[in-house]
């Protein structure tokens, strides 16, 4: 709720528990080994996406979105009934093997958002770019919702947010650059503090 890194303005992020790509390197790999944090009805997400008054919109990230189409392009077209809010999401296929996909619900999906970022993690062609970790991956204005922003696509990456809980536990959200992890655990084990991967974050 209420991140800046993941998309223009402020957003809700939803993270989808599973990915079948596995890109080595992936930042999301410690979550997605472990069980999923929740299972949740679709119209119980809409109903607090929609209490969330503050935010321009949301982004679906993982994980991979695609895998979870049908639910996720139900969950948006409720969104969309209810209020005018952007739709992002990130994900391992192109936006080519998406159109080219023989599944309904994936270009039912694909239809609902406003932005795509497209491709799978490339440790070889790691960097800091907006909202992607490598330079293959591709930034995809699919609307004209967010036309003015096509200028600033090229633009370095927006850093990491680090969000604590009031029990202690942590977690980060953004794009981090290549031994991001290390650095920061390096850096808390000089005040002795150990951070351990927990279900969907840190503690």
């Amino acid at each position: 709720k209420g991140c800046r890194s993941l998309g223009p303005g402020k957003r809700y992020v939803l993270w989808v528990h599973g990915c079948g790509r596995r890109c080595p390197g992936c930042i999301a790999e410690p979550i997605l080994a472990g069980p999923a944090a929740s299972v949740r009805p679709v119209t119980d997400i809409v109903r607090d996406i929609v209490a969330e008054v503050a935010i321009e919109g949301i982004t679906l990230s993982g994980g991979e979105p695609f895998d979870q189409a049908a639910a996720l392009a139900t969950l948006c077209k409720e969104l969309r009934s209810k209020r005018d809010l952007s739709i992002m999401a990130f994900s391992g296929f192109t936006l080519e093997e998406l159109r080219s996909s023989a599944a309904d619900h994936v270009h039912a999906l694909l239809s609902q958002l406003d932005i795509l970022v497209d491709g799978t993690y490339a440790q070889a062609e790691a960097d800091d770019l907006l909202w992607r970790g490598s330079r293959n991956q591709r930034i995809h204005l699919l609307t004209d919702r967010h036309k003015a922003l096509e200028p600033t696509l090229g633009e370095v990456g927006v850093g990491v947010e680090i969000h604590v809980r009031q029990n202690g536990n942590f977690f980060w959200a953004g794009v981090p650059v290549p031994g991001f992890e290390d650095t920061l655990r390096e850096n808390l084990v000089e005040h002795d503090i150990d951070i351990t991967h927990g279900t969907g974050g840190w503690a």
